[in-house]
């Protein structure tokens, strides 16, 4: 994999355009991982929701767990779904609205200085070798390309708000996951 500094495009992703993004204010480079999970409707994966909902387009009447979360703007930098396959939503250089009300290594408004990946999963089934193998690999090309990204600097959601959020879980196998950033 690799990062293009110019266009903040990782190949090989698929590039789906989120408007959930703004500019990272000036200074601010990535400088942690924040690793996330979502599944839409909750337990369910392979559908078009995720993609929906953070390019603003989630059709409320398919699922009434939609209209619970209807108007939400939000968004990631990357998707990975359950077969492994990459999805980009925002470039890396602007910054995505994934982290929320959060605090990471003692300083607040995260999505600042992170990067948001979402993993296809919940708080109650494993994920799958294919999700491990892409997540290693895209954060091997992250830390290549932003130098402050270290394995030390990768958090879980709850790690940023744990009063709120639960994931990516505990079927998420950090020790399997933090071996395969430095293979």
């Amino acid at each position: 994999m690799h990062v293009d500094p110019e266009s903040g495009l990782i190949s090989p992703a698929r590039f789906v355009g989120s408007p959930n993004f703004d500019t990272r204010p000036d200074g601010c480079v990535p400088e942690v991982l924040i690793i996330h999970a979502i599944s839409l409707p909750p337990r369910q994966f392979g559908g078009p929701y995720v993609e929906q909902l953070f390019c603003n387009c989630l059709d409320v009447s398919h699922h009434e767990y939609f209209r619970e979360i209807q108007g939400l703007e939000v968004s990631s930098h990357l998707f990975i779904r359950r077969d492994g396959e990459l999805i980009q939503f925002v470039p890396l250089g602007q910054r995505a609205w994934h982290a929320g009300v959060s605090e990471c290594e003692g300083r607040q408004r995260v999505n600042d200085f992170s990067i948001g990946i979402e993993l296809e999963g919940d708080d109650f089934t494993p994920f799958e070798e294919a999700q491990y193998e892409c997540l290693a690999g895209v954060t091997r090309a992250l830390m290549d390309a932003y130098p402050d990204i270290s394995v030390d600097r990768i958090y879980g959601h709850a790690d940023i708000a744990p009063t709120r959020k639960t994931d990516p879980g505990p079927y998420f196998d950090w020790q399997r996951y933090r071996s395969r950033c430095s293979a």
